[in-house]
Order: C-alpha cells, then sequence, then structure tokens
C-alpha cells in the first residue's frame, strides 16, 4: 500500500544548503492535472510547466547547519507527526510595491507566527509574536559558522532577523520557547499582496476612517472586499486605527489572514482553477524556505484537508506593556503554558481561546456558525498544563493580552470571537 511523503517518516537528517528543485510528484501532479485539464485550460505538458515554474519561484535554503543547542522533539502518539512551521513576514520596503506607508524597514522581520499542525491532522493553530516583544537575543551563527554574539540588554522581538536573518530568527525562538521547529517560510509583503489579488480582494470591517498622513495611511470605513496596495497598507496600518499598538495590529493580521483562508478554501476558488494556479503562483513567488518544492508542501497541505476553517485559531503570545526596550512589551508567565501545549501537540486550552481568532470567523471578528469543533474545549491533560483561565482579571486586549476567562458556557463551542472590547482595541468593526 504507498503512503505520501507526509505520511512516511520525517528524516532527522538533511543534506545542507541549496539543493536541486525534486521532480514532480504524484499527488501535486494529479491534483493539478485534474483541476485544469477538468476545464482544458491546458495540455498535459502545460501542467508539468505550471509545476516547473511553481516550482522554481522558491528560493530553497537550509538553516539547519545555523541552528545550536536545538530542543527535542518531543514523542506524541498520532499516526504522522506533529509539524511546527515558522513564518516570517519581511518588511523589507526595498520591494516593488511594498514602499507604500512611509516606513523604513531595515530588513527587519514584520511579522511573525508559530504555526502547529497536529499529528492527527485534526486542529492547527498560529501563535503571533509581536515584533515589540523585549527578549534576550540568543547567539547566531552565520552559513559559515561564523559567530553573532547575543545582546547583554534586552531588544525587540524582530532584531534577531536583521541581525541573521531567518537562522537567527529560528534560534531565537527555539531558544526561548523550547519548541523544536521543523521548516520555515519567509514571506515578502509584496508576494503577500499578489496572493490576494490572486483571490480578486479579501473582506475586512473597518469600524472608522483612517487618515494617517505621517505613513500615507488612507482607508475608509466599512465592510467590503480590498486589494492592491489597500490591502497592503491595511495590514501594516498601526497608528490612527484601534490602540495604536503592536499586538492589536497583529489581531488585525491575524483575521486578515483568515479571511484569506477561508476564502482560498471556499467551493468558488477550489472550482476555478485559472484562480487557484494564480495564487499558488503569488504564494510562491520570491519565497524564501527550507521545505523541499511544492510536492512537500502539497503532501502536507493534503494530510491536512480534514481540518476546517473552524479549527484553525490564531492567537497572540500573552503580554503586558514593558520599559525594557521603547514602546515595548514583554510575555507574561502564561507564556510557558502556551509552549507547553506545542511542545506536547495539544490542543489550544480555553484561556488562550478567549478572545481567539478562527479561520472560519467573520471579518469584523466575532464568530461564525460553528467556530468550535475538537480543538475548542480543554483537553484533560495531567502533565500539569492548566486548564484554568487566568485568575488575575486582566481583559485581553486591553491593557495587557493576558488570557482571560471562558466564553459563553464555559467551553470554546460556545465562544463568541473576538469581544467588543477587543475589536475595538483592534481596529476592527
Amino acid at each position: 500500500m504507498s503512503t505520501s511523503r507526509a505520511d512516511r517518516p520525517r528524516r532527522s537528517t538533511r543534506v545542507r544548503g541549496r539543493r536541486k528543485r525534486p521532480q514532480p510528484g504524484k499527488v501535486v501532479l494529479k491534483v493539478i492535472l485534474s483541476s485544469l485539464l477538468g476545464l482544458g485550460l491546458l495540455t498535459g505538458v502545460g501542467v508539468v510547466a505550471v509545476y516547473n515554474n511553481l516550482n522554481g519561484n522558491i528560493l530553497h535554503e537550509e538553516v539547519a547547519d545555523q541552528l545550536r543547542n536545538r530542543p527535542e522533539k518531543e514523542a506524541v502518539a498520532g499516526p504522522q507527526e506533529p509539524l511546527n512551521v515558522l513564518v516570517m513576514g519581511s518588511d523589507s520596503r526595498a520591494g516593488k510595491g511594498n514602499g507604500i506607508d512611509g516606513e523604513s524597514g531595515g530588513g527587519l522581520s514584520d511579522t511573525t507566527i508559530l504555526f502547529h499542525l497536529s499529528a492527527d491532522r485534526t486542529f492547527a493553530y498560529g501563535i503571533s509574536i509581536p515584533r515589540d516583544t523585549a527578549v534576550m537575543r540568543p547567539t547566531c551563527y552565520e552559513d559559515d559558522g561564523t559567530e553573532i554574539p547575543g545582546t547583554s540588554g534586552y531588544v525587540k522581538w524582530n532584531e534577531a532577523f536583521a541581525a541573521g536573518g531567518p537562522a537567527c530568527t529560528q534560534q531565537q525562538v527555539e531558544q526561548l520557547t523550547g519548541v523544536r521547529i521543523d521548516n520555515y517560510v519567509v514571506v515578502d509583503f509584496n508576494q503577500f499582496k499578489d496572493m490576494v489579488n490572486a483571490l480578486d480582494g479579501v473582506e475586512v470591517c473597518i469600524p472608522q476612517d483612517i487618515d494617517d498622513p505621517a505613513h500615507d495611511v488612507h482607508l475608509e470605513a466599512g465592510t467590503r472586499e480590498i486589494k492592491g496596495n489597500e490591502a497592503l497598507t491595511y495590514v501594516r496600518a498601526r497608528y490612527r486605527i484601534g490602540d495604536g499598538t503592536d499586538p492589536n495590529r497583529t489581531r488585525r493580521q491575524q483575521a486578515f489572514i483568515g479571511s484569506m483562508i477561508n476564502k482560498a478554501l471556499t467551493a468558488g476558488m477550489l472550482a476555478r482553477p485559472d484562480r487557484l494556479v494564480r495564487f499558488m503562483s503569488a504564494a510562491t513567488s520570491s519565497l524564501q524556505t527550507d521545505f523541499n518544492g511544492i510536492a512537500e508542501m502539497a503532501d502536507i497541505a493534503i494530510t491536512a484537508k480534514g481540518i476546517g476553517a473552524g479549527n484553525i485559531k490564531f492567537v497572540t503570545t500573552p503580554w503586558v506593556y514593558s520599559d525594557k526596550v521603547s514602546a515595548g512589551i514583554e510575555w507574561t508567565s502564561e507564556v510557558d503554558k502556551l509552549w507547553r501545549l506545542v511542545r506536547k501537540d495539544r490542543p489550544l486550552t480555553a484561556e488562550f481561546l478567549k478572545d481567539s481568532l478562527s479561520a472560519g470567523d467573520k471579518p469584523d471578528g466575532t464568530a461564525s456558525a460553528g467556530t468550535g469543533g475538537p480543538s475548542g474545549g480543554t483537553d484533560g491533560t495531567t502533565d500539569g498544563t492548566s486548564q484554568s483561565p487566568s485568575n488575575d482579571g486582566s481583559p485581553s486586549g486591553g491593557t495587557t493580552g493576558t488570557p482571560g476567562d471562558t466564553a459563553g458556557d464555559g467551553t470554546t463551542n460556545g465562544r463568541t470571537g473576538l469581544s467588543e472590547e477587543a475589536r475595538a482595541a483592534a481596529g476592527l468593526c
């Protein structure tokens, strides 16, 4: 009986450095072939050309040789391995179409999301780490082994990307969380804009006009689909929208990404192979990763096809304001519980799902019907992970990001999306 790559044990070692793109995988060819030939858009030769074009978009860069003192991955029960993928959004304004907000990126990472996919492929969640989080950056290494000394004082989270690129950010994640990363992905913001355009726009809800001449941000209020520079401006806007903090901009980005995922998963999208190929082309364009090409990513996506949009959750690391860095924040002790859930491949518990977002939520941050599910409630673990809500009384999305009470009937099946307070802080309707 044959198995896909994702069903086979993952190798513990890799060939280092750049490598030649693998040959077209049978699974991904079947997917593209059935879609494209179904509408007679391309010949079989054309399908292979599309595959090779998508694969050729990817910049394959291994970073394993630049990592040191890596945490071991904990053994968990499941038909497959859980996956931890580190997604970084580069805020370089040098690319065409990037410099639209008047800010100077300097090669920093504007967005960092640790995406966890469960071993049984029943749930997934993304954990956003705000770029203004104060951390002591650990020692990193160049690809030739040259040491990049760690900091003696606190710096912002995204300083690691400027110091040593994705390898340094991955080193920082692994050393500060104890979570071993399986793969990384770096997405350029101009590439992100092209993905939105390939979907013909993504729906958002803007509560009031945004007029920020200092950063050239001008957005009209209302619920509508946006794309192009307007979409890029929206996800990067920070001032004169919501409470102006980086964590709540992160929450607004989560809502936007959720809307993107929801639209990409709709039947209408899947029934339009031309749009699907355009989206895949945009998603892979200038993509930097250590995945072994489209075939490996497609195999993993196929194993996760049973996870509905409502079971793809987005949370932010618990935080409080901090004076350790300029306009900064720092993690609360609750973050240790969050990393433990990832290491042990457990669903998010009620304390973290309070005021969380899912890919199935409405653009304004309120829950759509059916956004509960297997990953919604507590998991009954007895490993010391707290299943009870935080008792510090701190509201999520106010002056801190500490998890609060359970929602509705005490289970996440009764969750109502973001609270009114949290939506206001994030700049959502």
